[in-house]
């Protein structure tokens, strides 16, 4: 079956990029990173991938502030995102800020937070 083996070599690469990257990626990202390994991948093929792992659990969906949704691999515990201002890639922080609850009004109970982090990464910063 031509067009099964086609399925499969598109999905490991898209799989192999968010094993690669690490981090949270857009639509667009995964797009440019699959098309290395899978030249005339279309973004229709991007976007069903992404929407079939993430009904099997493979990935989460990662909501940035003003951006695109981006996708990130399932099950990494809880962390936070830096976003670089100047290329917009999005990184991970591992690790979470002590004192989250000391920053909520008296009488309130935190039961979760995200944090975002933005600025310039490494390579705006010499660039």
């Amino acid at each position: 079956m031509p067009g099964h083996q086609r399925h499969t070599r598109q999905r490991a690469a898209i799989a192999g990029v968010f094993e690669a990257q690490g981090g949270p990626l857009s639509a667009l990202e995964v797009l440019k990173l699959a098309r290395a390994k899978v030249p005339g991948m279309g973004t229709a093929t991007v976007y069903r991938a992404l929407a079939a792992m993430l009904e099997e659990g493979a990935l989460t969906v990662v909501h940035l502030l003003g951006q695109a949704p981006r996708y990130e691999l399932a099950g990494k515990g809880h962390h936070h995102h830096f976003c670089c201002r100047g290329c917009g890639r999005a990184f991970e922080i591992e690790g979470c800020a002590e004192g989250v609850q000391a920053l909520a009004p008296a009488g309130f109970r935190v039961e979760g937070h995200d944090l975002v982090l933005t600025g310039l990464c490494p390579g705006c910063v010499g660039g």
